[in-house]
């Protein structure tokens, strides 16, 4: 899976069988959902409706796409435990495949649309340009992600190593926010809401932690007492 998603709080939420189960139709729908950014794409590029620079529009898009499901599948958890919708963690794998999907798609429209496979070049802006620097380092903290998201790598790793492996999402959502900001320089609205809500999940996760440990160390305590 491509996000952590841990459970952060060791006690025991009430829950019922209802609550486990995700709708049938949901899943299909919600992944049809997921495509319509690239079918949005595709049916402007065949129309020229992409505006003067479509490689710069092709770009930005699949960097949102990118960043926006990189912050929602982060959501889940903190949504799960608001909602007690315990279906929703199912979404998880799939939404942050997506992430690195579009992903994926955001960096070949700059390998092969802008700079045509000229390695050279992008070595060059990898080394002196630093969005292009925090951009690739986004990436490349999602490959792990998406490589150990099979339930063999969840087996295989161990569930501790797995969990420490895919809090690299944290990292990876936080360099794709700088690549955004250092890419647009002056106008920051964009980019600076992705950090907002990056910080709020941040924020859950320290204190999720605190909480955990707060109660770990209650437990010891009274068990030594």
């Amino acid at each position: 899976m491509l996000a952590t998603g841990l459970t952060c709080f060791p006690k025991a939420e009430s829950r019922t069988p209802e609550a486990d189960k995700m709708p049938r139709y949901l899943k299909p729908v919600i992944f049809l959902a997921c495509l319509a950014p690239l079918g949005s794409l595709i049916w402007r590029g065949l129309h020229a409706q992409l505006g003067a620079n479509p490689i710069e529009k092709i770009t930005h898009n699949t960097g949102d796409c990118t960043l926006t499901f990189l912050l929602i599948t982060l959501s889940l958890t903190p949504l799960r435990k608001l909602t007690r919708q315990y279906w929703l963690i199912s979404l998880r794998r799939m939404l942050g495949l997506f992430a690195f999907f579009y992903g994926t798609l955001h960096l070949m429209t700059y390998v092969w649309l802008d700079k045509f496979f000229d390695f050279h070049e992008m070595l060059a802006d990898i080394a002196k340009r630093k969005f292009i620097t925090a951009g690739m380092t986004a990436f490349a903290l999602m490959i792990p992600l998406a490589l150990t998201s099979t339930k063999w790598s969840i087996r295989k790793l161990g569930g501790k190593r797995w969990q420490v492996v895919h809090r690299l999402i944290y990292f990876s959502a936080a360099a794709g926010v700088i690549h955004y900001i250092w890419l647009v320089k002056a106008d920051l609205k964009k980019p600076l809401e992705y950090a907002f809500v990056l910080a709020l999940l941040m924020l859950y996760r320290i204190t999720a932690w605190i909480g955990a440990r707060t109660a770990t160390v209650g437990k010891v305590s009274a068990s030594q007492s």
